[in-house]
């Protein structure tokens, strides 16, 4: 590696107190608190709000989201549009046309 155009990389550790879970990895973060890790030396610590430990996709506490829902929810919000209308029209559109073949015949 080129000297002096690389920033540092030092062993930091990153801390989810939610889940009362911190790991010791390598990084280039520079935090300015300082934790004792379990072999005695002092590190940066790093504060997340979500890690491995506490994500509801790693936990099992995943949840379905309902998109039938989300449809209606947006439907009844700006109305009656996309699918709905585009099977409406057609009706309308035929109606004229058939009453235009009566009269031809």
């Amino acid at each position: 590696m080129k000297s002096g155009i690389h920033p540092d990389y030092h062993p930091v550790v990153y801390r989810d107190a939610s889940a009362d879970f911190a790991f010791l990895t390598r990084s280039t973060a520079t935090p300015a608190a300082t934790v004792v890790w379990e072999d005695g030396n002092t590190y940066p610590v790093v504060d997340v709000e979500v890690s491995s430990a506490s994500h509801p996709f790693y936990t099992g506490n995943a949840r379905v989201v309902d998109t039938a829902g989300r449809v209606e929810k947006f439907r009844r919000r700006y109305g009656q549009t996309g699918a709905a209308a585009a099977q409406a029209e057609p009706a309308t559109a035929t109606a004229p046309a058939a009453a235009s073949d009566e009269a031809a015949r």
